[in-house]
């Protein structure tokens, strides 16, 4: 099947009225961040069962594409977050409905599974290959570059048709389509300037004072890469939020002292700016470190540890990707009483749930299956006098 350009606003109308008459299309799209902060939308491809089109977003209007995904029609994706990041901010919106075939291959034992792979794995082909650091902003676009932008879309509409066949034998269809609309819902476009901190490396290891400086300095680095479009460490790099929460000046001679700081950080608008944003954080709640020490009661931390170790085991029994089943944030959030904790609801909490509750109740414990595996088992009753021997435990385990 060949693909069509797409380089006016009529002709990218014209794909919309026909694709929102559609049940369903694949879509994907191609995009640059490395001189600018907000991603720079290159290209759009779209694949229905009539054709595939390339949609050029430099000469057309890619909100036109609202459109198309505020009517009826899935959007079929494969490592959709990206993507929706993307479009958010360059359409304005996202598909109102959504299907990642990266995502629902996870409930059949892939774990996180490039689109080669998945299409190696489940349909016996092997897509066209292409560099993966073509520069698409680039015009025109080469014949080798549109055809492995192709196949991008080209293959998920026959993906999804056998991956949902798969997940019907298994009795997860709801699972994989609860997880899409979660990942579709999911907050996209600006982070919170005062969450910016938290992707700094070792920044938890701060001490609470050091870390509601990082906290402020790199709020300020993330406004200021937005206003003028680039990328955050071109304005300060990691290392010198570090060394300013650090030291934690007072004056321009203090600031030049800190490790990663520059002449030009050190003078002018730029190092007044710092200096009052140390200031400022000197007098604020330090944040929290998200690590899960300060969120749940004490005698509940050791559980983090237990219970991920039997998440790890259902994970595997089921074929269900770790990652996707419960992550540690997710565990501190149920045991520190989040009512809005994933494992609360859904299909966690169908596979993980109660196993979780009774552990943390006492009622459950762990042993091993005699297999290098890990059971859930009914814990004796309170007061209880059976204490099996070490013979006996070990009889049991080997019994399985």
């Amino acid at each position: 099947m060949t693909s069509r350009w797409i380089d006016t606003d009529a002709a990218l109308a014209d794909v919309v009225d026909q694709l929102v008459t559609e049940p369903r299309y694949a879509i994907d799209t191609e995009f640059h961040r490395e001189r600018t902060y907000f991603p720079k939308l290159a290209l759009v491809q779209l694949a229905w069962p009539g054709g595939i089109a390339l949609v050029d977003p430099l000469a057309t209007d890619p909100t036109l594409l609202a459109k198309l995904f505020e009517s009826d029609a899935v959007a079929v994706l494969h490592a959709a977050q990206q993507d929706l990041d993307v479009l958010t901010h360059s359409v304005g919106t996202v598909p109102r409905h959504m299907y990642d075939t990266q995502l629902a291959a996870g409930f059949m034992g892939y774990s996180t599974p490039s689109l080669v792979v998945l299409v190696q794995g489940e349909l016996r082909e092997t897509p066209a290959k292409g560099d993966r650091l073509t520069d698409w902003l680039r015009r025109p676009l080469s014949d080798a570059q549109m055809e492995y932008a192709a196949a991008d879309v080209r293959y998920l509409l026959e993906l999804q048709d056998r991956i949902e066949a798969k997940l019907a034998e298994l009795g997860r269809q709801e699972w994989a389509a609860e997880a899409c609309e979660e990942l579709r819902t999911r907050p996209t476009g600006l982070l919170d300037p005062l969450d910016a901190w938290t992707r700094l490396k070792d920044a938890r290891t701060l001490r609470p004072r050091s870390r509601a400086v990082a906290q402020h300095v790199a709020a300020w680095r993330e406004r200021e890469a937005r206003t003028l479009d680039i990328p955050v460490r071109q304005v300060l790099s990691d290392l010198a939020i570090l060394g300013i929460s650090q030291r934690q000046p007072t004056s321009l001679e203090e600031l030049s002292q800190c490790r990663g700081v520059d002449e030009r950080h050190r003078r002018g608008r730029i190092g007044n700016e710092l200096l009052a944003v140390v200031e400022q954080a000197r007098h604020v709640e330090p944040p929290k470190t998200g690590n899960g020490g300060e969120e749940i009661d004490r005698s509940l931390r050791p559980a983090v540890t237990l219970i991920s170790a039997w998440v790890s085991q259902v994970a595997k029994d089921s074929r269900i990707d770790t990652t996707m089943l419960a992550t540690r944030s997710d565990l501190v959030a149920l045991l520190g009483g989040d009512p809005s904790a994933r494992l609360r609801h859904g299909w966690r909490a169908e596979l993980i749930g109660d196993g979780i509750a009774r552990l943390v109740a006492g009622s459950a414990g762990l042993t091993f299956d005699g297999h290098g595996g890990l059971r859930l088992i009914d814990a004796p009753a309170a007061g209880s006098s059976q204490e099996p021997d070490v013979e006996t435990a070990a009889e049991t385990t080997a019994t399985g």
